[in-house]
């Protein structure tokens, strides 16, 4: 695969949104850069490699930085940092949607705009970088790419997620974990929205949530299970939050 996909002027000025320059190995910038859509020779084996980066170097930036946090708040902080939302944020702002190389298909259905896309594209990015230049650049455009959410973070305020919070106070009162089915699924395949249920077993509660991906619908629900066992129960924030 060649720089004509693309261009050499897109290169270029993809390079310079990344501040760095592919030398030894630049026909991997263009591998990252490809949905399996358009073929076998994709991004999947960086994205792989990448992910494991991205979280190594997150981890150990966290615990420099925070040295007085405790396993779960860096736990929470770094899966805070490196979900599927957060990553496809970055990939926005780094404007990789414009590079991309998707088959007609995925291309017609806006599949440059997916969150779950343009996350797996910013970490096949890291592993190219890894490939191309090694540990020391890898770390630096991580760091960088992450360095106002990192000025922001606050160990003690990143509360765990609502669906770990309701199965930890479903577990302490023995009751069963709570089933998600997905109800419903609308809108066209780059803009969904998911429709999700989550049922308590005892007590045969049903809540319902919505969110532009199952994950999001998930929490949604959950969340409102939660106020919602509060009321009831008369119980006090601390136990059901972290």
């Amino acid at each position: 695969m060649s720089k004509s996909h693309l261009g050499n002027e897109k290169i270029q000025r993809l390079q310079k949104s990344l501040d760095y320059n592919f030398n030894s190995r630049p026909e991997l910038l263009i591998r990252a850069l490809t949905h399996r859509s358009h073929g076998s020779d994709n991004y999947e084996r960086l994205e792989f490699l990448g992910d494991s980066l991205l979280g190594f170097i997150i981890a150990d930036t966290i615990c420099e930085r925070f040295p007085d946090a405790d396993e779960g708040q860096l736990t929470r902080l770094r899966a805070n940092l490196v979900r599927q939302e957060t990553l496809a944020e970055l990939g926005r702002e780094l404007d990789l949607g414009r590079y991309l190389i998707l088959g007609p298909g995925a291309l017609k259905s806006g599949d440059q705009g997916r969150d779950s896309v343009l996350s797996d594209v910013v970490e096949a990015i890291i592993g190219v970088i890894y490939l191309d230049g090694g540990m020391l650049p890898c770390r630096q455009f991580v760091t960088r790419i992450f360095a106002d959410r990192l000025a922001l973070c606050e160990p003690h305020k990143i509360l765990k997620d609502p669906k770990t919070r309701l199965q930890e106070f479903l577990q302490q009162q023995s009751q069963k974990l709570p089933e998600y089915t997905i109800l419903d699924i609308s809108g066209p395949p780059h803009k969904q929205s998911f429709k999700v249920q989550c049922l308590i077993a005892e007590g045969k509660q049903v809540f319902c949530g919505r969110g532009a991906s199952r994950r999001k619908a998930e929490q949604d629900s959950a969340e409102k299970a939660l106020r919602a066992i509060s009321k009831q129960s008369g119980l006090s924030g601390t136990s059901v939050n972290p």
